[in-house]
């Protein structure tokens, strides 16, 4: 039996992205979003507030990266939650990451995270009910650890951290349960006699 819980983001698995984007001097500003999502084959969305520095940062630069958080580096990935970039703004220095510019966009890339989307400013679409940060994805870097035996990224090697807007905990993903667009081929065959 279902129990009616109220109003709430009810959606699970969201990713947990490092956004990342230089201030008009150069420093280097994170921020880990979990409202963020692919919305076309090379363009994500980051519902992130316009209040936020990195936000700040993005509209100043034109540019902006998008790093995968992993098991590995979830104490910093934290972090960069946790702490603010308007109130502390040697944040990115204190956490102890490492930054180096993107070679494709005006953005830094944090060496710590294991695959990272280079983006150009795409858009910004602000209504009433969202403030949208549109990113067209021009590249993305990869370690070669986290890559199959035919250079695509594996999830299972990738180790990446999924938020639970439940109870605010993070999880990983521990095994590949079936085939994208082969699973449901069954029904489909018997749906259409």
């Amino acid at each position: 039996m279902k129990k009616d819980l109220g109003a709430l983001p009810a959606v699970f698995p969201m990713p947990v992205l490092m956004v990342a984007a230089f201030d008009e001097n150069g420093v280097v500003n994170v921020m880990n979003a979990a409202w963020g999502t692919i919305c076309s084959s090379d363009k994500i969305a980051l519902m992130i507030d316009e209040d936020h520095k990195t936000t700040k940062n993005i509209r100043t630069a034109k540019a902006f990266t998008v790093a995968l958080a992993d098991k590995a580096n979830m104490e910093a990935a934290d972090f960069f939650g946790i702490a603010t970039g308007n109130k502390m703004p040697d944040k990115f220095e204190k956490s102890g990451c490492h930054a180096v510019k993107s070679k494709n966009v005006n953005a830094p890339i944090i060496e710590e995270f294991p695959v990272t989307m280079e983006c150009e400013l795409a858009e910004i679409v602000q209504t009433d009910s969202l403030h949208a940060v549109v990113g067209k994805i021009v590249n993305v870097v990869a370690e070669e650890n986290v890559l199959d035996e035919n250079g695509k990224i594996d999830p299972l090697k990738l180790n990446a951290l999924i938020f639970d807007q439940f109870r605010s905990g993070y999880y990983v993903a521990s095994e590949k349960a079936g085939q994208a667009w082969n699973a449901g081929k069954d029904m489909m065959k018997a749906a259409q006699g």
